[in-house]
């Protein structure tokens, strides 16, 4: 089965059938557009990093507002480790 990569290629290649100055321009727009995907790609992990940080934020902030009695002071204490690990 073809990549996306591929069958955009593909097609690509398929519309321009060798008319010269126009292939030149497909080459620079498909350049372009690998850049922008790239970027998407490192905004989406970002997102995705700052999101697992606001999980274990909430899982502290949920241990903290237990009474405590109720608390457990030991996963409190890991899951602040590990949300200090994360930095």
């Amino acid at each position: 089965m073809a990549t996306v990569r591929e069958r955009l290629k593909r097609r690509v290649r398929d519309r321009l059938g060798g008319a010269g100055g126009q292939d030149v321009e497909a080459r620079q727009q498909v350049a372009r557009l690998r850049r922008r995907v790239n970027e998407l790609e490192k905004e989406v992990q970002e997102n995705r990093r700052l999101n697992r940080r606001i999980a274990e934020l909430t899982d502290v902030v949920q241990e903290l507002l237990l009474p405590a009695d109720q608390r457990d002071d030991d996963g409190l204490r890991r899951r602040l480790d590990a949300y200090d690990a994360g930095r």
